[in-house]
């Protein structure tokens, strides 16, 4: 990583100044330390470590040690590199221009400390479900302090705290994280990873993976082949169960004893079926599964159909359309019935009416008249009241 190109301290004066830049390397890597003077009337340039002792003067080397090489020497540029870069190599970097007086430019090189990879610990297999566990993720030797982040599978663990601490040579660091946590049956076969990132990598972060194994008790659940069994068909009960270790071969039983007909009754693996099914097939029946972890069950009420039954039910209700047929019936006949007796009282009241004009008359000869003339209109209204 190259900084601008920073002048000496003579950048306010007139005439001519060195230009330097700074530099970053990984330990290990190749440094390249460059001075440029724009205006130089064959003066010369040199190089120097932090230690003042000159690596270059012009084109000759000043310094024995085989890492430091000449890249480019003239009157405008001064190039050297150092290879195999170590820790002890950082610090302030000059170059000089040997004017009067004369003019200086530093360069400052920082050397990247690689953090080691990653070493996971603190993890003993098999856990058991429920139990506590620690894992810690350890690396050395960064400059400046890696960042440590956790992941299961591919979601990251957000607010684990690190902590960071001075190695021994009191320039590099050893960074750890504990991951602490209660062990669950989703977290079987999870992939744990601690992930080392720092600006030496290149973007690349080591990574270290830790698979994890928990053991925990069964669970239980009954599948039905049938969720309406009727009487003479077959149903088949599967028992799924999971667990870690795998579960033994499950237990059947009804109402808390053994199977009652082994003939009809037949386990096969994890499955019950059970065959011209009866009345007497009515009932709780368990199905137990069991690891060396634990042991777990779960019932299932079977009850058996009457066809028969069934179809009555479905089937339309003859007597009852029978029975409303016969209210209707009789209603009918009860209307018709006072209907009549209600036109007939009507009718005998009026021809009573009519013939009280006899009775009213003042001789017989009178009376008689009236007494034809009422049968007369008698007929007349009879007739036309029919």
């Amino acid at each position: 990583m190259m900084n601008q190109f920073q002048t000496g301290d003579s950048i306010g004066s007139q005439g001519q100044f060195p230009l330097t830049q700074n530099v970053t390397v990984v330990e290990g890597g190749t440094a390249n330390l460059t001075c440029r003077v724009d205006q130089n009337d064959n003066t010369s340039l040199q190089w120097s470590n932090p230690a003042q002792q000159t690596l270059y003067f012009d084109d000759k080397k000043a310094l024995r040690d085989n890492r430091i090489e000449l890249v480019r020497a003239s009157w405008h540029e001064l190039s050297i590199s150092v290879s195999d870069v170590s820790l002890s190599d950082e610090g302030q970097y000059t170059c000089s221009l040997f004017t009067m007086p004369v003019k200086t430019s530093k360069a400052f090189l920082t050397v990247l400390g690689v953090p080691e990879k990653p070493q996971i610990s603190g993890f003993t297999s098999p856990v058991m479900e429920g139990e506590r566990m620690q894992l810690t993720c350890k690396t050395s030797g960064s400059k400046p302090a890696a960042d440590i982040r956790w992941f299961k599978n591919d979601k990251e663990i957000k607010d684990v705290k690190y902590l960071k601490e001075e190695d021994a040579n009191r320039r590099t660091f050893t960074v750890s994280s504990t991951l602490d946590f209660r062990a669950d049956r989703s977290d079987d076969g999870v992939v744990v990873s601690c992930r080392v990132d720092h600006e030496s990598l290149n973007s690349t972060p080591q990574i270290a993976r830790q698979v994890l194994e928990i053991h925990y008790t069964p669970s239980v659940k009954i599948i039905s082949s049938s969720s309406w069994p009727e009487e003479g068909q077959s149903i088949v009960l599967t028992c799924e169960s999971k667990g870690k270790p795998l579960p033994e071969p499950v237990l059947w039983t009804k109402d808390g004893g053994e199977l009652p007909d082994p003939e009809r009754m037949v386990v096969n693996g994890r499955d019950l079926r059970i065959s011209f099914l009866n009345k007497t097939d009515n009932g709780t029946y368990r199905c137990e599964a069991t690891n060396p972890i634990g042991q777990n069950s779960t019932e299932y009420v079977l009850i058996v159909h009457d066809p028969n039954a069934l179809a009555g039910q479905t089937g339309p209700d003859h007597a009852l359309i029978g029975g409303i047929v016969a209210v209707v019936v009789f209603v009918t006949l009860c209307s018709i019935i006072l209907l009549g007796r209600y036109l007939a009282r009507h009718k005998g009241t009026y021809l009573t009416n009519e013939a009280k004009g006899a009775e009213d008359a003042p001789d017989a000869d009178t009376a008689i008249i009236n007494a034809e003339g009422s049968q007369v209109n008698a007929e007349e209204k009879k007739e036309y009241f029919i």
